[in-house]
């Protein structure tokens, strides 16, 4: 009996020891496997895992911000907005409500929560995962979202484990919260915190309230379903969820999570786009240039590939004043659309409005033209449709949302009724640039960018009517050491055949029909008396008149021709700006700049361009254009800038009266058929040009009295300039031009006395030297 026991208890025994022994030993086996599996993790046999350089630099996609000189983030190029942000970006209360909300141990921990870890596994994961913030991070740079199958998701957990650790390693923690908020994608284009807190609240990260950053972090539990546009009620739902962590972290008071509770869901919510926002045509013309920068061979990467534009993340510092850039666009969208209302109005009576005196082959041939240029032609003959199938839709009724200067608009018309419909619209341009430095702090190419693409800046080239007649006047004082005191016979002047390559007699005529006698230059130009422009044109010729334009930097080809005297030739806005610049100048020629530098996303400096400039015209010479162009806001076409009694048509000179007392040098231009208005306006830190007109110079007004330069253009220089005169901190310059010393050239003129003779009429006592 005590023998069968005893092999009983040995029995026991043995079969302990071997069940001890196989539990360790698949314990140790399978803590070996284990290791070996995190081990062959970390080496990539189950998939790439990043290098020491991909974690230095992780591929972030980010945006490529364009920086106005002021500092503003005018702008941005991407394929995702995204922008980089550092810890001292982040406002704290955010940085709270992260931590509190997403991992509340995050400074306790080195990548992996060990406690929240085990209460997933005991609970099978019923109490809510166990991702740290730098785990959330690693599967963001490196994997996203990964498999749902078993196998690999249990694969990616270990890598995401391994990659935590070593961005433990390689940052701190501040650095870890900066990237994980600059990676998450909360929707509507935005990714990063910077674009969500612009693109939901028109904020910096800084200026986020507390319940606002409690709404960012609520969404990066899934941006997709607490989207605040979509789902307000689930987004109110979550931030309370936040401000309640919050105030269990003890990081705001109970009375401060109820107060904020209670708020309502308040978005100022803008949809970054490449077609909306400011400086809308600059950023477009930057676009073009970046795409040639990049192409070039001298600017490359390190390793010799090009850098992407909407990926790498460049800094793009302007010389564009993000405050004068608003500024003139307001000017721009005022007066266009006060203008506007009244080339309406006039169309009324006209049966082929916009067009005037022209026939119907040449209507037909315009609207035919915009049709083939049109989005809606491209879009059926790249489904194979025939031209004639093509023509026909343009003439059948179709939903379209149009521009409006009161905004968009639904409505059903006939895309040929559109067509003629947008040509009735007046555009602009203008730019504005300071002369010493060549820099150019505001551009605006048209009225609006996602309606009207073409820029009238640097793209389009007009007739620019009188606005050419100081480079003649230039021309005069230089080769014939004339004065704007000289005077010269307002009469009635024909060139003859054969005279400075003239085809046939030409007899220009005043635009009043009226002449004067005997002037001063200045006189005359402040007046754009077209006999005396031409006079100065036989005298010295076309072809300096042309080489000086040139030198101006005018990149026009212009004939050789004594007609150009009137202003008969195409120029950019840009061109002239800068032209006349060159007068502010001293003389000496600056090429505009919009670049100050470009860094990459880690700040370095990759290009700075170089600046350039030649003297044209000695300090005299052009100091006594100065003194000329003066007289045009003193007393001739420009003097409704310092006036208060209005004229006619003054319902339509925005923002008048404008009362400017300070020093202004400027010049109205008007072509042929009222088609052009220009504007150029100096005082002695800034020169701005303006341009207005339609497309089509066939679609105008019908009289001078708001075709005119005067009434078309000034008033946006005019209500533009008080903008900046009441932004002091722009410091734009009331003060005199700077005047040579030891003046050569006489700029004062005698104002003549008029004295009543024994029969009372009037006598002009003045006297004229030339």
């Amino acid at each position: 009996m005590a023998t069968k026991k005893n092999n009983s208890k040995n029995s026991i025994d043995k079969d302990f020891k071997f069940y001890t022994q196989t539990f360790w030993k698949f314990f140790f086996y399978g803590l070996g496997g284990i290791a070996l599996f995190f081990l062959f993790a970390s080496w990539g046999i189950f998939g790439s895992m990043p290098s020491f350089e991909d974690l230095e630099n992780p591929d972030s996609n980010l945006a490529t911000e364009i920086i106005s000189s002021d500092g503003v983030v005018i702008g941005k190029y991407f394929q995702k907005n995204r922008s980089q942000l550092k810890y001292s970006d982040l406002p704290k209360n955010l940085v709270d409500a992260l931590v509190a909300t997403e991992d509340e141990r995050f400074y306790e921990h080195s990548g992996i929560d060990g406690r929240g870890t085990l209460r997933a596994i005991a609970s099978l994961g019923t109490s809510g995962g166990a991702s740290t913030l730098t785990q959330q991070l690693a599967k963001q740079l490196f994997h996203g979202e990964g498999s749902k199958f078993l196998p690999f998701r249990i694969v990616q957990k270990a890598k995401e484990w391994i990659i935590a650790i070593r961005l433990e390693r390689q940052y701190t923690k501040n650095e870890i919260l900066a990237m994980y908020c600059n990676v998450y994608d909360f929707g509507n284009y935005s990714v990063g915190v910077s674009s969500a807190a612009q693109t939901y609240f028109s904020k910096t990260p800084k200026q986020l309230t507390v319940d606002e950053s409690a709404i960012l972090v609520g969404m990066f539990k899934n941006s997709g379903l607490y989207n605040p546009v979509r789902n307000p009620v689930g987004v109110k739902n979550r931030r309370n969820v936040v401000l309640a962590q919050m105030e269990k972290s003890h990081m705001i008071s109970k009375d401060q999570k109820e107060k904020l509770q209670a708020l309502p869901i308040t978005l100022k919510f803008k949809l970054e786009s490449h077609r909306e926002g400011t400086a809308t045509y600059f950023r477009e013309y930057l676009r073009d240039y970046m795409k040639k920068w990049v192409a070039d061979e001298g600017n490359k990467k390190a390793d010799g590939s090009d850098y992407d534009i909407y990926k790498d993340g460049l800094k793009i510092y302007t010389t564009i004043d993000s405050r004068m850039q608003l500024h003139a666009e307001e000017a721009v969208e005022k007066h266009m659309a006060n203008l506007q209302e009244e080339f309406f109005l006039q169309s009324k009576t006209n049966k082929n409005a916009p067009f005037v005196n022209i026939t119907e082959a040449e209507t037909n041939r315009i609207l035919k033209q915009a049709m083939k240029s049109s989005n809606r032609w491209a879009v059926l003959k790249s489904n194979d449709k025939s031209d004639a199938e093509i023509e026909e839709s343009f003439y059948k009724d179709a939903k379209m949302t149009v521009f409006t200067w009161k905004g968009e608009k639904d409505t059903i018309m006939k895309p040929i009724d559109s067509i003629r419909y947008y040509k009735h619209f007046l555009q602009s341009g203008l730019m504005a640039m300071e002369p010493q430095t060549g820099n150019i702090k505001a551009w605006v190419g048209g009225i609006n960018y996602k309606y009207f693409q073409y820029d009238h800046v640097a793209q389009g080239a007009r007739q620019v009517g009188s606005t050419f007649k100081p480079f003649v006047y230039a021309t005069a004082i230089e080769q014939l050491n004339m004065s704007p005191c000289d005077s010269i016979i307002d009469a009635p002047f024909t060139m003859p055949v054969g005279r400075h390559h003239a085809t046939e007699a030409w007899s220009p005529k005043n635009s009043d029909n009226k002449y004067r006698g005997m002037v001063t230059l200045k006189k005359a130009l402040a007046n754009s008396i077209n006999t005396v422009s031409a006079k100065l044109m036989d005298k010295v010729g076309p072809e300096a008149v042309v080489d000086l334009t040139h030198k101006l930097g005018v990149k026009s080809q212009i004939p050789i021709q004594a007609s150009i005297a009137l202003g008969a030739v195409e120029i950019t806005v840009e061109d002239m700006v800068a032209a006349y610049s060159t007068f502010a100048n001293q003389g000496v020629y600056n090429k505009p700049q919009f670049l100050n530098r470009i860094e990459d996303k880690s700040g370095v400096v990759i290009y700075e361009p170089i600046p350039e400039s030649h003297d044209v015209l000695n300090k005299d010479i052009a100091f006594a254009v100065i003194k000329l162009l003066e007289g045009v806001t003193e007393g001739g076409s420009g003097s409704r800038l310092r006036t208060q009694y209005g004229g006619s048509g003054d319902n339509r000179w925005t923002g008048y009266p404008y009362m400017f007392t300070n020093p202004i040098a400027g010049k109205t231009g008007t072509t042929q058929n009222q088609s052009d208005g220009w504007f150029m306006g100096m005082v002695p830190n800034l020169v701005t040009g303006v341009w207005v007109g339609c497309e089509d110079r066939s679609a105008r007004f019908k009289s001078i009295t708001y075709g005119q330069g005067a009434t078309a253009a000034l008033p946006v220089w005019g209500y533009f300039m008080k903008l900046c005169y009441a932004d002091p901190e722009l410091k734009v310059s009331k003060e005199a031009f700077d005047r040579p010393p030891n003046l050569s050239i006489k700029v004062d003129c005698y104002v003549p006395r008029v004295a009543k003779d024994s029969i009372g009429s009037q006598q002009n006592t003045d006297e004229f030297s030339f």
